[in-house]
């Protein structure tokens, strides 16, 4: 027992020098910072963020197409619920979209599992919007949302422009992303093996323009009164395991 709590102060002790650069920066945002429970994660809190209360989590990956460790974030927005829209690196969704064909062609199968996450459901739930203006943004990622038109004025905009910049450095090929708006909030999640300042900042960064487009898209299905019809021929539930476990 002694062993294990000397063992764990030490790792508690070494990550919060590792970690000191991120801390500052979260203090000087105005946030605070919390090692987890293990020491071998953290939590930034900034309730009073713009566009929206922020939680930024670093730690072991709670998706199974993650592998080791990510960054997470959640924005908080309160914006339309019906307005759902998904940015993911295109290798991921590639993959995402093997696992959902596999699930849902398993003859011991009637439908994909209730607890696969959005990510993947919305793959055969939403319509892909393939015509960003932008090169970068259609050959390295998908675009996913409960209306093409939607989609199309969240991504051919400054977010489409970031995600292109970001292509070429923070998030190179291959890179696993996923950038979410849904139940109100903006999400995000990537593969980060080691937590360094310059990498959080950036996506903390993407996140809170994205924030600030879904902000704009939101007005637009505001002023429609949301009714946005979708439809697929699968069965799915309307709640998740993971509904908001960032």
């Amino acid at each position: 027992m002694v062993v294990k709590q000397v063992k764990h102060w030490l790792v508690t002790r070494a990550n919060a020098a590792r970690w000191r650069p991120i801390l500052d920066w979260a203090e000087a945002r105005g946030a605070e910072f919390a090692q987890s429970r293990d020491g071998t994660g953290f939590v930034i809190e900034q309730p009073k963020a713009v566009p929206g209360p922020l939680r930024v989590e670093w730690g072991q990956s709670q998706r199974s197409y993650l592998q080791g460790t990510e960054l997470r974030m959640r924005c908080e927005m309160n914006l339309h619920p019906d307005l759902q829209l998904m940015v993911v690196c295109r290798d991921l969704m590639e993959d995402l979209e093997r696992a959902v064909f596999e699930a849902y062609t398993d003859t011991l199968k009637t439908r994909i599992d209730t607890d696969a996450p959005e990510e993947m459901r919305w793959l055969v739930m939403f319509p892909k919007f393939d015509s960003a203006a932008s090169q970068l943004v259609r050959q390295r990622y998908g675009v996913i949302g409960v209306t093409r038109d939607l989609a199309r004025s969240w991504i051919d905009s400054e977010l489409g422009e970031a995600l292109a910049q970001a292509s070429q450095d923070l998030l190179p090929e291959g890179h696993p992303f996923v950038l979410m708006c849904m139940r109100g909030n903006l999400y995000l999640r990537a593969g980060m093996t080691e937590a360094q300042l310059d990498k959080v900042q950036g996506l903390v960064r993407l996140l809170e323009l994205a924030a600030r487009e879904a902000r704009r898209v939101d007005g637009r299905l505001s002023e429609s009164g949301g009714a946005w019809p979708t439809t697929t021929s699968i069965a799915w539930t309307h709640t998740s395991p993971h509904s908001d476990d960032v």
